[in-house]
């Protein structure tokens, strides 16, 4: 079972809308444009495409000093509901998991950490991808180093980028709160999990109609 991690396992939204409003401030850009724009995708992509008008060099320096400022701020990062019930049922039926995101590895470490999540052995983050979602890299590297077939895995994901990337990887996507294109919806992930039930370390889908 592969996760994104903000707004599927972690609850980031607080700290993520802050971040980005200093930005948009700063560079004049409408918040409400950014805030559809940016969802599931590192900044070093959504800023060129954001503020083109930035030297090359001015737009990394502003997606270093973002990811510096989300990575100082934890304030009201917490699990999503139903993620610690379904991690723990996860391990407890033997089913790996892989968690699947657009932030590089320090950032994803302090959120974990900030929602009380242990890091899963298989973590992928922009830090070890040459191409971010919606390119389907990660979900593929993840698939791989847990030695299964990205065919037979369930993606979760909240954002349009990561389901299109979950879908380029062949898997199943549960998509939450009406997020587009996936396979099937659930408002949270206590809905997710009514849906599975083990199979001698494998999962069983109920798929709803």
């Amino acid at each position: 079972m592969l996760f994104d991690m903000d707004g599927t396992i972690v609850d980031s939204d607080a700290v993520v809308a802050r971040t980005w409003l200093r930005w948009s401030r700063l560079r004049g850009v409408d918040h409400a444009h950014v805030m559809r724009v940016t969802p599931g995708r590192p900044a070093r992509e959504t800023i060129p495409e954001l503020a083109p008008w930035l030297s090359p060099d001015e737009q990394a320096a502003d997606a270093a000093a973002l990811l510096d400022l989300e990575r100082a701020d934890v304030d009201g990062v917490v699990a999503t509901h139903g993620a610690h019930d379904l991690l723990r049922a996860l391990d407890e039926w033997g089913v790996p998991w892989a968690v699947v995101t657009s932030s590089d590895r320090p950032l994803a470490l302090v959120r974990l950490a900030a929602a009380g999540i242990a890091p899963p052995p298989v973590l992928v983050t922009i830090s070890e991808v040459e191409r971010a979602k919606p390119h389907p890299e990660g979900y593929l590297s993840a698939a791989g180093q847990l030695g299964v077939d990205p065919a037979t895995t369930l993606v979760v994901e909240d954002a349009p980028a990561g389901v299109l990337a979950g879908r380029s990887a062949g898997s199943l996507v549960a998509g939450l709160r009406g997020v587009p294109g996936a396979d099937f919806d659930v408002p949270d992930l206590p809905a997710l999990h009514a849906l599975l039930s083990p199979a001698n370390g494998k999962l069983s889908v109920r798929v709803p109609s």
